[in-house]
């Protein structure tokens, strides 16, 4: 379907077959993350007796190398003009790490293939974002990135329901879980070298010499380090999900259950992610982002204080909710805000900087929870959400005033 602009121009409305491709990699690479993730902190924690902060720790560890990863990945992305090589190693490191869980034999083990698994995450999420924006009209970034996180979040709740059946099937078995996880992230591999294609040129259509140094940082312009700033001090406020799993096990869930807290929170993030990508094209993206960060305080709030399964429940969901209205809102303001041929720099610099900012959230959460509760732990995620809310509200103050 196409619409025509005032002008005459003709605009699409169909997105590219590459954005839907990109989609069901994503799916499939977190049905197969998600099924190991759903139980690995219980594992490290009831298994291998690993202390919640230590959890902690190793989570931002992974989520930090991630995102130092994806900076240079980025800008690589730029400097060949390539964005799907770069995929293509990254989602094959995420798929080679995928044995190595059923056959570790200890905690050390267990760190190394999340290490690496992540560096693949790194290398793959950069390039694949600018791919995105690169095949994508202007006029339907939101719903580009949208359907994207859709179809991982689909992932996301798929992945630990089958973690779930599988446990129940095997009593508990927790290897078993590790293998069948292997199988969906081969497809992924297979689903991206067979029907992603890359145009001609991504970006800007030459690629750029030495991305990473200060002029091209500052040719990214002062409205996209606002952007990158808010997103920063958002990271603060949602540290690493295996704390949702944490507060499943503190009101009495059962471990073959654990995964039925990421089901919840996939499904509503499903859900919402698409509808909040559309919206954002029609209604501008602040509005949206401000609701996110309403509901992630809400989640925060009834984590904190509301008790039971039902509590757990709602909050889950609440949380699942705010990341659909604020995930993929935040890679199309960096995709409208960073020029065509600096995209991958663009994407590398916002995940570097919130992936430390992750590291220093998931730390901060297992230190205050083993201080003094979980509550603690969505409180001060609550507290570092208000104050993205009031960055955000007040960027779209300077906005209208330019």
């Amino acid at each position: 379907m196409r619409t025509v602009e005032p002008s005459g121009q003709m605009h699409e409305n169909k997105l590219p077959g590459s954005v839907w491709a990109l989609g069901f990699v994503s799916m499939l690479m977190d049905i197969s993350s998600e099924m190991i993730h759903a139980l690995l902190p219980i594992y490290m924690v009831t298994v291998l007796g690993t202390s919640v902060v230590a959890v902690g720790l190793i989570e931002g560890v992974a989520e930090a190398t991630a995102s130092i990863t994806k900076v240079f990945s980025g800008a690589l992305s730029d400097w060949l003009g390539k964005r799907k090589l770069l995929a293509v190693i990254g989602y094959g490191l995420g798929a080679l790490t995928k044995p190595i869980f059923p056959l570790a034999p200890g905690i050390d083990w267990l760190i190394g293939a999340r290490f690496v698994d992540r560096v693949g995450k790194g290398i793959r999420g950069a390039p694949r974002d600018a791919l995105v924006a690169d095949v994508t009209p202007p006029h339907l970034r939101g719903a580009a990135f949208g359907l994207r996180q859709t179809l991982d979040s689909t992932g996301a709740f798929l992945g630990p329901l089958l973690a779930i059946a599988v446990m129940w099937l095997t009593a508990s078995h927790f290897q078993t879980v590790f293998w069948v996880a292997v199988i969906p992230a081969f497809l992924a591999i297979y689903v991206l070298i067979r029907y992603v294609r890359e145009p001609e040129g991504s970006g800007a259509g030459k690629p750029v010499r030495l991305p990473l140094n200060i002029a091209a940082l500052k040719a990214l312009g002062p409205g996209y380090w606002w952007i990158v700033g808010l997103a920063v001090v958002f990271t603060l406020a949602r540290f690493s999900e295996a704390f949702l799993i944490l507060r499943g096990q503190s009101v009495g869930l059962a471990a073959y259950w654990a995964p039925a807290v990421l089901v919840i929170m996939a499904l509503a993030y499903s859900l919402s992610a698409y509808p909040a990508g559309v919206a954002s094209d029609r209604l501008g993206r602040q509005g949206v982002l401000a609701i996110g960060l309403l509901l992630l305080i809400a989640a925060d709030g009834v984590l904190a204080f509301v008790p039971g399964l039902g509590g757990l429940a709602l909050g889950v969901a609440l949380w699942g909710l705010h990341m659909g209205f604020t995930q993929g809102i935040f890679s199309a303001m960096v995709a409208d805000s960073a020029p065509a041929e600096l995209r991958g720099t663009a994407f590398g610099m916002l995940h570097l900087l919130s992936g430390i900012a992750l590291f220093a959230a998931s730390v901060l959460a297992g230190a205050l929870w083993d201080r003094w509760g979980y509550e603690a732990t969505f409180l001060a995620g609550a507290g570092f959400a208000t104050a993205t809310l009031l960055g955000a509200t007040l960027y779209r103050s300077l906005k209208r005033t330019d």
